[in-house]
């Protein structure tokens, strides 16, 4: 499993986030309208995460009722993390949920449930990425992501006794 990134232990080489009352854990927010069916999804994935994952800087997620969010620079995504220069400030991701409805009507509910929760374990890869300092260039990053978000996937599906049912 190619997860290393996720579990590795490089952030406790830097003092800023090794500090003793850093503020830690994974915390989920949402618009008010975010369909509750997908609401739930995110937190049972949440909850299967913490117990697998540690987060040494606590990490926002704000789930959008949007079918977009506005990266830093303008563009149109589904996924960011605000990626701080320093590791004094505190990350955050922001999740565009709000095509939910139309990915159940297009695909059903389980692909509808994967393709809005892929981008929130693709931005939680660039996390692991920001507090272990890992140098990639922008293109490896990305790909890093990919991977990883789909490989955190098909354990968190096989864990619930469903990856065998979508090949």
């Amino acid at each position: 499993m190619a997860k290393d990134i996720w579990i590795s232990e490089n952030w406790m080489k830097d003092p800023e986030i090794a500090k003793p009352g850093r503020r830690t854990g994974l915390r989920l927010r949402f618009d008010r309208d975010v369909d509750p069916d997908i609401r739930a999804a995110f937190k049972e994935l949440a909850k299967w995460i913490r117990e697998r994952f540690w987060f040494p800087v606590r990490v926002p997620v704000y789930v959008r009722s949007s079918k977009t969010v506005t990266a830093r620079d303008g563009d149109q995504c589904v996924g960011t993390f605000l990626w701080p220069d320093n590791h004094s400030v505190d990350p955050y991701i922001r999740v565009a949920a709000g095509d939910y409805q139309d990915l159940v009507n297009e695909k059903g509910a389980l692909q509808a449930k994967i393709l809005v929760l892929l981008p929130f374990l693709h931005e939680l890869t660039h996390y692991y990425q920001w507090i272990n300092s890992e140098s990639l260039t922008p293109i490896g990053e990305e790909r890093q992501a990919e991977r990883y978000a789909q490989d955190i996937m098909d354990e968190y599906l096989d864990d619930l006794g469903l990856l065998e049912t979508l090949r």
